[in-house]
Order: structure tokens, then sequence, then C-alpha cells
């Protein structure tokens, strides 16, 4: 696990995972514990974010350790 995270582009890819989605998944866990000030939220903008950056994330580590593991020798 330690090898991967020697990766530029599995530490982009976890670091665009959590600043894309974490906003959302974190006003949807205060709304479910009633933290929220509304019960009901709609946020929209953290839904496009989390949206945009999702995918570009999930590439970037999966291209991140595909490349670790061709320079380790291990097929992929």
């Amino acid at each position: 696990m330690r090898v991967y995270l020697q990766s530029r582009l599995v530490k982009a890819g976890i670091g665009l995972l959590i600043a894309g989605t974490g906003p959302l998944l974190l006003v949807v866990a205060a709304a479910g514990l009633r933290l929220w000030p509304d019960p009901n939220p709609n946020p929209i903008g953290l839904g496009l974010l989390s949206c945009l950056t999702f995918w570009p994330a999930i590439i970037c580590i999966v291209v991140g350790v595909n490349r670790v593991r061709a320079r380790n020798g291990r097929a992929a």
C-alpha cells in the first residue's frame, strides 16, 4: 500500500476524491444526524462538484496503480 501512496497520480486521485466528494458527504451526514439547519438539504453545487471530480479521481488512481505495478514488474 505504501508503494502506491508514493505515486503522484495516486496522491492526486485521492486528494481529488476527498476534495470533490467530501463536502457533499459531509452535508448528507450532517443532515442525517440532524446537525444541519435544513433537514432536507438540496446541495446542488456540491453535487455538481462531486459529479465533476469523481471519475477523474478514479481514473487517476487506476492509472497510478497500474504505473506502479508496471514499474515494479508486476502485471497490471
